[in-house]
């Protein structure tokens, strides 16, 4: 049996969660543990078999994909959150990443970039494909940053926790902090992924 990435796929297009399991089944690290048509049975199915990752929809029935994010950060902080979308607009994926999405790809993505999206995302990365992040930063003004603020936001998009970012920089956990409350705030950013997609 096949072990690592446990992935949930939830999507309420049956042919693009079977296109998903069969790409994912050639990956010798990745394992599909469940699948889900709508977010309320999304929530329901990770509590169940707790995925490290959830592929999710944006557009679904009873509960949309930013609803069934927030509810499955709450109930699983663990679980990491990756939306899949053909026609989210960047408003929708906004809302995503600050309801504790750690990324955003559309549909269009090759096989391979996919399952690197999904690696990346189980490393604690933040993974945001060039056309969403172009559509996001086309409805955010660019807030001026400082250059270690800068150099800090590289790091968090490498998924470095601020104990690794404390000792590249030479300074303390509680300074990280407080230059991370600092880009927040300029960027009107509520976390980590939000502040990444609007720069």
């Amino acid at each position: 049996m096949k072990t690592g990435i446990r992935v949930l796929i939830a999507d309420d297009h049956a042919i693009v969660r079977a296109g998903l399991v069969a790409v994912l089944g050639f990956e010798q690290d990745i394992t599909v543990v469940g699948e889900a048509a709508d977010g309320e049975a999304a929530v329901a199915q990770a509590c169940q078999v707790k995925p490290d990752i959830v592929i999710m929809d944006l557009m679904m029935p009873k509960m949309d994909g930013v609803e069934a994010t927030m509810a499955i950060r709450q109930k699983l902080p663990d679980t990491r959150i990756l939306i899949l979308t053909t026609d989210g607009t960047s408003t929708d994926i906004r809302r995503a990443l600050s309801a504790g999405a750690a990324g955003a790809v559309t549909k269009t993505l090759l096989n391979e970039e996919l399952t690197a999206a999904i690696r990346d995302v189980a490393a604690g990365k933040t993974v945001l494909t060039s056309d969403i992040r172009q559509a996001l930063n086309e409805t955010q003004n660019q807030p001026e940053l400082t250059q270690r603020q800068k150099d800090i936001l590289t790091s968090i998009t490498r998924g470095l926790t601020n104990q690794d970012i404390a000792t590249q920089f030479g300074i303390t956990v509680s300074g990280v902090k407080q230059h991370l409350n600092a880009i927040f705030a300029k960027l009107g950013a509520a976390n980590r992924s939000e502040a990444i997609a609007i720069v």
